[in-house]
């Protein structure tokens, strides 16, 4: 990759690791749900009126538009808000990238190997240490919601590879028009009118700015930008570098709300991550042409 490229690719990754401190920051005065609908309301408007309509069946925009931003995020939203740090929320989250690949294995018939089984293994050790976390940044609840955002997510990605999309940001857009009103129909569901009487005193500058960076350089920019570097350069050089999400959501929450880095957090991030490139990069690396390899032979 050109050195500008990876610098893109980093803030990207940065981008959406410091996401979840900034979601937390519109929670401390936004319902959950409301706050994802906004946020996808300004994804959809205006833009939809500018940028045309891919060529995809309406199901499939319908279907990302619903898992995407009800399944995903609005689910991630309220796991925050019932007890879940923003680090430890980015780090659970990537739990998506197996629910993808078993998801996948299921859906298009492909096949699994051991490093994607001995992977998936390894991480879960690393979840299962965030169970016994009990500085106050773990809750059951939030972590089984976040764990379900981040199924939503694989589902989200297997409908994007159904869909085929030509112009992924046209898609994005399009989808998002079907997010808004599920997710503000599930905040009066439950929380009542109370979110939208009280809406106009909650949105000080902090929610807005919240929502703001939500919407502009978290989903419209990075998911084109990266979806673009995906189109420009092999999967495989690209997609490493996702694993720096959880280092710098855990960096955001240390930096904007003080969350401590203790021994046990550490542990999980490193058997998370460990469990990631094992899982989906090992079989690469366990055939790459290492040159102590080629003095042997």
């Amino acid at each position: 990759m050109k050195s500008r490229h990876i610098a893109l690719a980093v803030l990207i990754t940065a981008i959406w690791g410091v996401n979840f401190s900034v979601i937390k920051i519109g929670l401390q005065s936004v319902d959950p749900f409301i706050l994802a609908g906004i946020r996808f309301t300004l994804c959809a408007f205006p833009a939809v009126l500018f940028i045309r309509r891919p060529d995809v069946p309406w199901r499939w925009l319908a279907a990302y538009g619903l898992v995407f931003g009800l399944g995903l995020w609005g689910v991630v939203n309220l796991g925050v808000r019932v007890g879940l740090s923003a680090g430890i929320a980015s780090l659970v989250l990537q739990a998506s990238a197996f629910f993808t690949v078993f998801l996948g294995a299921l859906v298009f018939r492909e096949s699994l190997t051991g490093f994607q089984f001995a992977g998936a293994a390894v991480a879960l050790v690393g979840l299962a240490c965030i169970v016994f976390i009990t500085d106050g940044s773990v809750t059951l609840a939030g972590l089984g919601l976040v764990l379900f955002g981040a199924a939503a997510w694989s589902a989200a990605n297997v409908i994007l590879k159904k869909a085929a999309p030509k112009d992924v940001l046209g898609f994005l857009v399009w989808s998002c028009v079907f997010s808004p009103i599920p997710l503000f129909a599930l905040g009066l569901l439950a929380d009542g009118t109370s979110g939208y009487t009280d809406l106009a005193s909650q949105l000080g500058l902090k929610a807005i700015a919240s929502i703001l960076f939500q919407v502009y350089p978290n989903t419209l920019f990075a998911y084109w930008m990266w979806n673009w570097l995906l189109k420009e350069y092999p999967v495989s050089t690209v997609a490493p570098l996702s694993l720096l999400v959880p280092v710098f959501g855990i960096c955001g929450s240390m930096a904007l709300f003080g969350e401590q880095l203790s021994v046990l957090k550490s542990l999980s991030l490193l058997l998370m991550v460990l469990g990631l490139v094992v899982g989906l990069y090992g079989a690469r690396i366990s055939t790459a042409p290492f040159p102590f390899r080629r003095a042997r032979a």
